[in-house]
């Protein structure tokens, strides 16, 4: 430590930490880097299984999480060391490739960790160790591909997708009402499944959630479900046999790009203004009464007056719909999204058999449903829940039941669970390991 001084003079004190701190070399920094990573392990490792404890989060804005998703925790944790942020990496990719198996693949890195430490401390070089593990994995790979079972399964018989889809939901909070979470699941995927390409685009099933109600009144609809309401009061609130226009253009008259600048010094001229207003707000009306819609869905807002006029017309609309939304309302009624008014035509409007306005509880909430739509193949689950903490962990729950029931139309391979799997797998890496001379032998 030393007294210096700035150019006012004033003193300041020179602290030489760096003098102390040495670079760690060799088997310590190994061990560093394994501690690191065998501290994350022991976090999550609580949280594995169906006697996993779940972890309550809270976030520097003050909300709180309470998961067991290994992933979700990772994200949350405020980790600062690099090994640990490799773990991080490491559950954050199980979930995009796989969608579960967070917490075990980070549980199971550490239990590596923790057994190549006292490899390490015998003398055996790093680099052997992980030649040891890697032949170590295609073995367990080969043999976990010999003891897996295949099962057929269709459109008619889901029960092997929705006892898989069950395993999974069983280590979760929302475990007492599996059965109807794993079967509202494997619904949604079949319905936006292609079995014959094997392929399932999950971006097609949209999971809403509303907080309220019961979770056993959780649902799946055959359609979308917007969370907006007619954006006049005295709208019909029930529309059957629906033809659906799209817009991503607003109702009001056209802006100039350029600044521009209106003199108004008589009542006339306001007057001619304001007619000439109002002939616009007719025509966007009458244009799409003219193509046959009885539904408007629009992107953006309108005013007042348009919004009179069209409740007027007897028009109903929707306004502020999202992007996102809108594309998966276009999907499901067969409707095409239109920029421009002047494209407007027969052809592009999407057909729904039922658009309703529900209302919720004693509040003023209301939601859309567009029901028995012309293409099924968009879908929502519609999540209801005591308060916004349990809904935020069903939607990760039925996540992760989502993409196990995908995996299992893309591969329909199943292993044993509760550990079963994982000890034949032991089993057989020791039985190949006295075949191999060596250091290899050790290692595996």
């Amino acid at each position: 430590m030393a007294l210096a001084f700035d150019e006012f003079g004033r003193p300041f004190i020179i602290i030489r930490e760096q003098e102390k701190k040495t670079r760690l070399r060799g088997l310590d920094a190994q061990k560093a880097n394994n501690a690191s990573g065998k501290a994350v392990s022991r976090i999550l490792r609580t949280s594995l299984g169906p006697k996993g404890m779940d972890k309550m989060l809270q976030s520097p804005d003050g909300d709180v999480t309470i998961t067991n998703d290994g992933a979700t925790i990772l994200e949350q944790m405020d980790v600062d060391n690099q090994i640990a942020k490799l773990m991080v990496e490491l559950s954050r990719s199980q979930d995009y490739e796989i969608g579960d198996g967070t917490t075990g693949v980070v549980v199971m890195a550490g239990a590596l960790l923790e057994q190549a430490e006292k490899l390490l401390e015998r003398g055996i070089h790093p680099i052997r160790v992980a030649e040891g593990y890697e032949m170590a994995s295609r073995i367990a790979f080969d043999h976990l591909e010999r003891i897996s079972q295949k099962f057929e399964f269709s459109a008619d018989n889901i029960e092997p997708l929705v006892q898989t889809c069950m395993t999974t939901l069983s280590s979760k909070i929302v475990n007492r009402f599996k059965r109807a979470l794993a079967e509202i699941a494997v619904k949604a995927v079949l319905a936006v499944a292609d079995l014959e390409r094997k392929d399932v685009n999950l971006d097609l099933i949209k999971v809403e959630g509303k907080v309220g109600g019961k979770l056993e009144d959780t649902e799946l609809i055959y359609g979308i479900v917007v969370d907006k309401d007619m954006s006049h009061p005295q709208m019909p609130k029930r529309i059957e046999d629906a033809k659906i226009a799209i817009l991503t253009c607003p109702f009001e008259p056209p802006k100039p790009k350029t600044k521009h600048k209106v003199d108004i010094d008589t009542v006339e001229k306001f007057q001619t203004l304001r007619e000439q207003e109002q002939k616009y707000f007719d025509e966007m009306v009458q244009k799409c009464k003219d193509v046959g819609a009885t539904l408007v869905i629009c992107q953006w807002g309108f005013d007042d007056e348009a919004n009179h006029l069209l409740m007027h017309r007897n028009l109903p609309a929707v306004r502020w719909v999202g992007g996102v939304e809108l594309e998966l309302i276009a999907i499901a009624t067969g409707g095409r999204i239109v920029p421009r008014f002047q494209e407007l035509s027969p052809e592009k409007l999407g057909k729904a058999g039922l658009v309703r306005e529900k209302s919720f509880g004693t509040t003023k909430d209301r939601m859309l449903y567009i029901e028995q739509c012309a293409n099924s193949r968009a879908v929502t689950i519609f999540i209801r829940g005591g308060n916004k903490m349990m809904i935020e962990e069903t939607k990760r729950s039925l996540h992760d039941a989502l993409c196990v029931a995908r995996n299992l139309i893309r591969n329909n391979s199943i292993v044993y669970g509760g550990g079963s799997a994982e000890i034949s797998c032991s089993i057989a890496v020791e039985t190949a390991a006295d075949r191999h001379p060596g250091v290899e032998q050790i290692i595996c």
